[in-house]
């Protein structure tokens, strides 16, 4: 995978993408569950930008696992690429044996929300209310390190995040998916995109990891529902300053 995927993705980030990400020195040097936001439709760019770089900077010395809904992990072709590239499932019992195992985590609370959200809320931090990730690194004992991105929602525009259509259709309960967007981009002008319906316009991406948050690692605190949602509030605050920060860089959508 290393030989033949590798070449692709450093032409994606430094010629497509002109991949900018600041902050390697703040990384902790031990263990760390990585938490940020995502976009771009059903195609985060974004996030798989960032798992790239690490990938290409520690060159297997320190292994970062992305994570994805159970849904995709458990789908034809597509989890099975996943899995190669070790993708885990976003769930308690996958990212605990990583961080068990001695290896770096990245997840993205606000899930589809998140990813499809409007284009007008492209600079917005969208973590959904879900804290789970506070509870994970309580448990495991590492340190939340939160990760700031701008220009993946530039790689295709979400006009509508399709709340409505999604209650309509059934999907919100079939898949638990509480989107169903309708989407402008490359090479269709207008769909609505379940499945990957566009290909990634080369948005200028920046990303920044910003300073790691301590957390209690006494396990009791994972049940103490102020403290959790004191750390939440702290993890969102900052990736929205982040945010803010490298959107004041951007002069022009997908231009960067």
């Amino acid at each position: 995978m290393r030989l033949l995927q590798r070449p692709i993705w450093d032409v994606l980030c430094d010629r497509y993408f002109r991949l900018e990400i600041d902050g390697w020195e703040r990384l902790p040097n031990e263990p760390s569950l990585l938490v940020g936001v995502h976009s771009g439709g059903s195609l985060t760019m974004d996030a798989w930008t960032l798992v790239h770089a690490w990938h290409r900077r520690f060159e297997g010395k320190r292994i970062l696992h992305g994570t994805a809904h159970d849904v995709l992990m458990a789908a034809p072709l597509i989890g099975d690429y996943f899995k190669a590239v070790g993708v885990i499932p976003a769930s308690r019992h996958g990212v605990s044996a990583a961080l068990g195992a001695g290896r770096d985590v990245v997840v993205w609370p606000g899930g589809e929300q998140d990813a499809m959200r409007s284009w007008s809320k492209r600079d917005k931090a969208v973590l959904a209310g879900r804290k789970g990730f506070v509870r994970q690194a309580i448990r495991s004992g590492v340190p939340i390190v939160p990760v700031a991105t701008i220009g993946g929602h530039d790689t295709v525009f979400v006009l509508s995040e399709g709340r409505a259509l999604a209650r309509w259709s059934g999907l919100s309960k079939r898949l638990r998916g509480a989107t169903m967007p309708i989407i402008s981009g490359f090479p269709f002008p207008l769909a609505i995109e379940i499945l990957p319906m566009h290909i990634p316009l080369p948005a200028k991406i920046r990303t920044e990891i910003l300073d790691p948050i301590t957390v209690d690692s006494d396990p009791e605190r994972a049940n103490d529902a102020e403290y959790v949602d004191a750390i939440y509030q702290q993890v969102e605050a900052a990736i929205q300053a982040g945010m803010d920060r490298l959107a004041r860089r951007r002069r022009f959508p997908i231009f960067g």
